[in-house]
């Protein structure tokens, strides 16, 4: 699926905490409802059937409480999409990606293997730790194979992994600096790779273990001098197995480019002809120190942006007509769930684990906090099905969407006062609970954190209510049928 993701090292975060967040966006001319829930490891199924590949897997025994956000629908399958597990370790799944006819030739996709709609159910329920995850995941995809690119993050108190497909049963992973983020739309991210320490001290790169024997026997690598991949430090990754086509500079390279201008905005020229990178550059760097520690806002702002500043905005009033909408926003009509995964490490475990949720389209939306460590998630989010109601998060954020959209410039002032509320009184209720938890004993925990987490969930259906209250009205007073004169 289209999507769009941050990675957020523990130091380069404004509370010390690990962070990772994507935006999960349905494909063109479709929407797909979500919820978010705890899924209790006797619900954990033991033999697994991918939906629409038909691959059979058989788990291990001893699964993990994970959180997971599903499809309200399941025709299609579970698409669990990110989660945090008992054992405080994340996962976000998938970024689809892309690759070259070269790649798709050496190791090609495997029609009956395993994909998005799989990876966080037969994986987060059994592992330890990020590195773990990459290990687990890489091992399932050389015995079953993919049927798509995709890239994968794993995170938990002190690291985060990125991992990428390659071809059918290859993958390469990188370990985050900690003083870093990294952005990745959809497209292969990791720009350079470590041969020597992947295949020796493993403290940063992983990979498959034939990656070489694929790179050499099929001649991936396309640098000019005839080098020793065994000695390879800095393989260029993406013109070995990244894709170099001209869409991406209209739907991928864009959103890496107006990320990076928000959270380095002194660190480089972004605009004009003395620009270092411009939206269409293929060479944006996969991670970069920011010139500010990261904070929850800023996660929602990027994650939600539409080039607000740039001529490139499609709501915007300035610049030539032309260029409104020629890039593909990250805040899309069909955004159908952002999730922020954040490991607390300065907390005590039983609080640490933190999920943001929002859902809908991210430009008109709020993100709120749950804690993970319970047994169930509140109806406002949990309960999700097909019948549209404003009785959850879900669709009340769609019909605000699909109202406030047409009426952009009647609707700002009131939806920025939305998500100031919502994330303001989202951080006092998660800092209150956090304070009083540590008088609970630990028997009654989980039961306090379900309550706190009820609290949260009362506070934005009542934001939510009233902003779409809001939005009725403009768009009510603003319909063609209008007319002055209101007696005879």
């Amino acid at each position: 699926m289209p999507c769009t993701t941050i990675l957020v090292g523990k130091k380069a975060s404004y509370d010390g905490s690990t962070m990772m967040a994507r935006n999960e966006d349905a494909g063109s001319g479709s929407f797909a409802p979500k919820r978010f829930v705890v899924v209790q490891p006797e619900e954990q199924p033991k033999h697994y059937v991918s939906v629409l590949s038909g691959c059979a897997i058989e788990l291990p025994d001893h699964p993990m409480r994970y959180t997971s956000a599903p499809n309200a629908l399941p025709d299609k399958g579970i698409w669990g999409e990110a989660g945090i597990n008992a054992c405080h370790v994340a996962m976000t799944a998938t970024e689809t990606i892309t690759s070259n006819p070269r790649v798709q030739g050496a190791d090609p996709l495997v029609q009956g293997g395993i994909g998005e709609e799989d990876f966080v159910t037969i994986v987060l329920p059994y592992i330890h730790s990020a590195r773990e995850g990459v290990e687990r995941l890489g091992s399932l995809l050389e015995t079953y194979g993919t049927y798509e690119m995709n890239g994968i993050g794993f995170q938990d108190t002190d690291e985060i992994w990125w991992m990428e497909t390659i071809g059918g049963h290859h993958w390469i992973a990188r370990r985050i600096p900690d003083n870093c983020y990294a952005v990745v739309p959809n497209q292969l991210g990791i720009d350079s790779f470590d041969l020597v320490d992947a295949f020796g001290r493993q403290q940063g790169n992983l990979c498959s273990r034939d990656l070489i024997d694929l790179i050499r026997d099929h001649h991936l690598d396309l640098s000019l001098e005839n080098r020793n991949l065994e000695e390879e430090t800095d393989l260029d990754v993406r013109a070995v197995f990244g894709s170099h086509e001209d869409a991406d500079h209209t739907y991928n390279t864009p959103r890496a480019w107006v990320m990076e201008r928000y959270l380095n905005p002194g660190s480089n020229v972004w605009d004009g002809e003395a620009a270092d990178y411009l939206p269409t550059s293929d060479d944006i760097p996969f991670w970069r120190v920011p010139e500010h520690k990261v904070t929850v806002e800023d996660i929602k702002y990027v994650l939600s942006n539409h080039y607000q500043g740039t001529p490139f905005d499609p709501y915007g009033q300035h610049g030539p007509d032309r260029m409104r909408g020629a890039y593909r926003p990250i805040g899309i009509n069909r955004n159908n769930i952002l999730a922020l995964t954040q490991i607390r490490g300065d907390l005590p475990e039983g609080i640490r684990d933190v999920q943001w949720i929002a859902m809908g389209s991210n430009v008109f939306n709020a993100m709120i906090p749950f804690y993970t460590n319970v047994d169930r998630m509140p109806a406002y989010v949990a309960n999700t099905g097909k019948e549209i109601s404003t009785e959850n998060f879900y669709w009340a954020n769609r019909l605000i969407a699909a109202m406030a959209d047409s009426h952009f410039a009647a609707c700002a002032s009131p939806l920025e006062r939305y998500q100031h509320a919502v994330h303001g009184k989202g951080q006092e209720l998660l800092q209150w609970s956090d304070r009083e938890a540590a008088k609970k004993k630990p028997e009654e925990l989980s039961r306090y954190l379900e309550e706190s987490n009820q609290r949260i969930a009362d506070m934005a259906q009542k934001e939510t209510s009233d902003f779409l209250g809001k939005v009725l009205y403009q768009a009510s007073i603003a319909m063609k049928n209008a007319f002055a004169r209101s007696d005879a």
